[in-house]
């Protein structure tokens, strides 16, 4: 038996009340009294034997040791109110809990998941961003798109696809000219990708180059937010075609130079062990893998 839990009525009124500094906003926000929201914070103070609002004619305020629990409280609660959307959304149907990189999710995947859809209509897929490795043990999902080298310990994984980023920018930088030479990218701004901080460094070596300020330059966490900054004039980045097929096709990005990044590095489709015999994700795994041998660059 817990015994060290308060009761929810009181947390629930506590972060209310916490929230707007307020007892009788809490109690309009909850549709009860204010002398109910007062007594349930009062049974909350007693149980904790913390003071957690200092009362005066003009209010109440928080004390330092309720706006601390005031914030612990709140994430808890946003916390049980997401498991129970996600418990009811769940009933009778069949999800997939998708952990993926966000450009890939947006530009590649989520174009092509209809024809999942109407393959398999009652397997629902839920996307949400995640930008490296973590421990399926301590989340929900069950499984994960990724890039690196698949050594994910307790997993079974799927090779999709290489990179193959090539230097991009947007026409008005790249000028009358119909390609920039190696030379010549190195002394544009180098865009720099936060999670591939050698990129230019290696396309630099491809090219028999030393450039001294290879990883100089804005760094950016996702290739969504290297394709609008290059779009913006502000430098040339190192993009894989696949994930700004319409940038390019729209000619708000060039291909600056042709010569592509080779990496040992690829997507992969990541599936816990334990997991591997569900038929949703066998499923998934299926099409997905035929999705990516069937795609051909640009």
């Amino acid at each position: 038996m817990r015994r060290k839990i308060p009761s929810t009525a009181a947390l629930v009124s506590f972060e209310a009340a916490a929230r707007h500094e307020s007892f009788t906003k809490a109690a309009e926000e909850l549709s009860l009294t204010q002398s109910a929201i007062c007594r349930q914070i009062g049974s909350l103070e007693e149980f904790l034997n913390v003071e957690l609002f200092r009362r005066s004619r003009r209010g109440v305020k928080l004390t330092e040791a309720g706006l601390s629990y005031s914030r612990r409280v709140a994430t808890q609660l946003d916390a049980v109110e997401r498991d129970t959307l996600s418990v009811m959304g769940h009933q009778g149907a069949n999800v997939i809990e998708l952990a993926v990189v966000p450009t890939f999710g947006t530009q590649w995947l989520l174009p092509r998941l209809k024809d999942f859809q109407h393959q398999h209509p009652d397997v629902t897929i839920n996307l949400t961003n995640r930008t490296r490795p973590f421990l399926f043990a301590d989340t929900d999902f069950d499984a994960a798109i990724y890039f690196g080298d698949a050594d994910w310990s307790g997993t079974e994984s799927h090779r999709l696809m290489s990179e193959n980023p090539m230097p991009v920018c947007s026409p008005a930088m790249l000028g009358d000219k119909t390609h920039l030479s190696a030379r010549e990218l190195s002394e544009l701004p180098l865009l720099q990708q936060t999670t591939r901080p050698y990129a230019w460094r290696q396309w630099f070596n491809g090219m028999d180059m030393n450039v001294a300020r290879d990883m100089t330059g804005p760094r950016y966490e996702l290739f969504s937010m290297l394709a609008q900054a290059a779009m913006h004039d502000m430098g040339v980045a190192l993009i894989p075609p696949f994930l700004i097929q319409r940038e390019l096709a729209e000619k708000r990005l060039v291909v600056a130079n042709s010569h592509a990044l080779s990496s040992v590095k690829a997507y992969y489709l990541m599936i816990p062990e334990r997991k591997v015999e569900s038929a949703s994700l066998k499923a998934f795994r299926d099409w997905l893998v035929r999705q990516a041998e069937s795609y051909a660059l640009p």
